[in-house]
């Protein structure tokens, strides 16, 4: 990632001053994002944001992203407008910060205790996009996402998750202590006892659906105004996967299901909002949603991986993401029996 500094914000505000007519008054790093830099510009008569691409990234694809977010807009999905450059490209690359400038959506973001009609217009405009992005022809073509998760390599997670340990380990014994560290060992711990259900969770898992998705769907992408759902923001390339993973992640979110006692209920409320707007989806893609849910959380150790392996941008966030993350698969296999009979119930009365 590209360090921020005084020169990189004297860089982006003359960009857009000399490539889009704004003339920033302030241009301020937001703490959130972990594969692009954002900003907020603050301009004489409107607010941006600003998505700057890091050395490397496909700026093809990303622009592929760019379209899917204008096509969803166009279907009735509330998204942020792309402001192109004076030469109307959607991303800048006029100078060695890459950067793709967007409408300042109101709203905020809502990451665990969502009230019923949030949790049902998620869920709608989730049913919303899917619907739209099956027509794409990308949609029917193969899935390689899909392929590499149903082939998961137990093995090498356990060699990772073994290799992490150490690390952690030799950290507490050279000292001092880092308290993430003693986490680290013991959910490490954890989740290496657990990797034994990942073979009965997938043994029997149907032929699920595969198409073109938002990619990134999660409350952390979606903006509230109170009960409204204002801005979907941050869609990714078009990869064809499994809408059951789309949907099981959002409505089993891992704060959701970890920090509040109605998670169910606000599962049921999404999904039920999810089929309002899609009722074309199978029925084994709705049965599927929680266990393909659970099964991603088991098979990544996204977070605890970055901390030891190579620190994200806003490395603090991820490693809550972590706990999170692994108190929300304890709580998920617990309680298979209940989701399968709220899923079964929701197909069955729809």
């Amino acid at each position: 990632m590209t360090e921020h500094t005084a020169e990189t914000s004297a860089t982006i505000a003359d960009l857009l001053a000399r490539r889009y007519g704004l003339v920033p008054n302030t241009l301020a790093q937001l703490p959130i994002g972990q594969g692009t830099i954002n900003y907020r510009a603050t301009c004489a008569d409107r607010d941006v944001f600003v998505k700057h691409y890091p050395a490397g990234t496909d700026l093809a694809r990303e622009a592929d992203a760019i379209e899917l977010s204008a096509l969803a807009g166009h279907h009735g999905v509330p998204v942020a407008g792309l402001l192109p450059n004076h030469a109307a490209d959607l991303i800048d690359t006029s100078s060695p910060y890459a950067v793709s400038v967007w409408e300042w959506m109101p709203g905020a973001v809502v990451t665990a205790d969502l009230t019923p009609a949030q949790a049902h217009g998620a869920g709608a405009t989730l049913g919303r996009i899917h619907a739209t992005f099956a027509a794409l022809p990308a949609s029917t073509g193969p899935s390689p996402q899909a392929t590499s998760w149903l082939a998961v390599d137990l093995a090498n997670l356990t060699t990772t998750i073994d290799r992490l340990t150490c690390i952690a380990q030799a950290r507490i014994a050279a000292g001092p202590a880092d308290p993430f560290d003693a986490l680290a060992v013991t959910t490490l711990a954890e989740r290496r006892n657990a990797i034994d259900e990942i073979p009965r969770l997938m043994s029997d898992l149907p032929k699920l659906t595969t198409q073109v998705l938002h990619g990134d769907y999660s409350p952390v992408n979606l903006l509230f105004d109170r009960d409204r759902l204002t801005a979907v923001i941050d869609f990714r390339p078009p990869d064809p996967f499994f809408i059951a993973y789309e949907l099981g992640r959002v409505a089993f979110y891992p704060n959701t299901v970890a920090t509040t006692t109605d998670w169910l209920s606000t599962a049921r409320t999404l999904i039920d909002g999810y089929l309002q707007a899609n009722p074309t989806i199978a029925d084994e893609d709705i049965l599927a949603c929680a266990r393909v849910a659970l099964l991603q959380l088991l098979t990544s150790l996204y977070g605890v991986k970055q901390h030891y392996l190579k620190p994200g941008l806003f490395q603090d966030a991820l490693d809550e993401f972590w706990l999170l993350r692994h108190r929300a698969a304890r709580i998920l296999l617990d309680h298979q029996a209940e989701t399968n009979v709220l899923l079964h119930d929701l197909i069955t009365t729809r």
